[in-house]
């Protein structure tokens, strides 16, 4: 059975963000890891990965237009044959992120309106059904 685990969203003060999160829902911090030219850092309640994105590269006009929710994940059992019911479905697939240090790799996908998601075969790191990266 598909599982939600992950939402991704763009801030603008990474560590004022990570603090909200933490203080207001009792989010765990579970870790922090360089992407690109940014910086991710992981929240958890136990059950779904809230990934905080900061882009160092962006300016503060850029960011003002990216923050907010930037995709979300779904885990899976076998992640070829959810791609091929998404292609069935209007979905394509749009580029997959991999070499995570965390192992928090994913393929990644628009839906026919053009909202981005994540496959996930592992889940990301936190939540309840993670299957931790062979090194």
């Amino acid at each position: 059975m598909p599982r939600l685990r992950h939402f991704a969203i763009v801030v603008r003060d990474l560590d004022r963000m990570t603090e909200f999160y933490k203080s207001v829902f009792g989010l765990e911090f579970i870790d922090s890891e360089t992407i690109g030219t940014g910086t991710a850092n992981y929240l958890s309640d136990g059950v779904v990965n809230l990934a905080l994105l900061h882009f160092s590269d962006k300016s503060e006009e850029e960011l003002d237009r990216m923050a907010g929710l930037n995709h979300f994940g779904i885990q899976v059992d076998d992640v070829a044959e959810y791609e091929k019911r998404v292609e069935a479905a209007g979905g394509r697939f749009f580029f997959e992120l991999t070499g995570s240090k965390k192992g928090n790799a994913e393929r990644k996908y628009k839906d026919p309106e053009g909202v981005v998601f994540d496959i996930s075969a592992h889940g990301w790191v936190g939540t309840d059904g993670r299957i931790e990266p062979s090194e």
